[in-house]
């Protein structure tokens, strides 16, 4: 591959995870306990389907959700834990929105990373190594704490991040509803009826028992996408 060519996939890439990074930040103040989780994951499915695009690769839903689950499950299982401060009467769910926003954009950040280094080596996604990628996927997480403080005070990169749409996310089967970055929108704030809260705590817990019973290798990811969704459905 030509320098220049290299050179414009690179600053393509940069872009995708730049923006998915803004959008995970507005889908992590939705002031809906569980949506927030499962709308970040669908938000860095799609970042991985626009880097394979970028990088000419063929893109697999399946594979892309393993790799997503692997990396990312300890995070987001912290995500969801810190979605709980939400359900704290008033300052709790500004505080706890904010520092949810920066996590997901933190996590989003990450995996972009590593994928655009693994496909910059010349890697695939059916090829990729979630555990020895590992190590580098926390590096970047880190990393991307202090990123997403900075692209939560840029506006203009908020704004162009508004011009773009992110890809079937509202397809899912765990997001129903699009996410998006506006300022205007993520502020808006809702009041939960105590029934509310009691549910979306009971539901929490389920999924935190369901990554951590996926993590010991309990259940195979079949097993835990069935029940991920039952949950959910509040079918258990």
């Amino acid at each position: 591959m030509a320098k220049p060519e290299k050179n414009a996939r690179s600053a393509h890439a940069e872009t995708i995870i730049r923006n998915h990074v803004i959008w995970s930040m507005g889908a992590g103040l939705i002031p809906v306990l569980i949506a927030d989780i499962f709308a970040v994951s669908a938000l860095q499915l799609d970042m991985i389907r626009q880097l394979c695009r970028a990088y000419d690769q063929d893109f697999s839903e399946t594979q892309g959700k393993a790799i997503v689950t692997s990396l990312t499950s300890s995070t987001l299982a912290r995500l969801g834990a810190r979605s709980l401060i939400k359900l704290i009467p008033g300052v709790g769910s500004i505080i706890g929105g904010m520092t949810v926003s920066i996590f997901a954009g933190a996590s989003t950040y990450a995996l972009g990373e590593v994928f655009k280094k693994h496909f910059d080596s010349g890697g695939t996604i059916l090829d990729f190594d979630p555990d020895r990628l590992k190590k580098y996927y926390q590096e970047k997480f880190e990393k991307g704490k202090k990123v997403a403080s900075e692209l939560k005070k840029n506006k203009k990169a908020q704004k162009e991040a508004k011009e773009f749409t992110p890809e079937d996310v509202a397809s899912t089967d765990e997001v129903k509803t699009k996410p998006t970055a506006a300022p205007k929108n993520t502020k808006k704030k809702v009041d939960k009826s105590p029934e509310d809260k009691a549910k979306g705590e009971e539901i929490l817990g389920k999924l935190k028992e369901l990554f951590e019973l996926k993590d010991k290798g309990a259940i195979t990811q079949e097993e835990f996408e069935k029940i991920k969704k039952e949950i959910i459905n509040g079918k258990r």
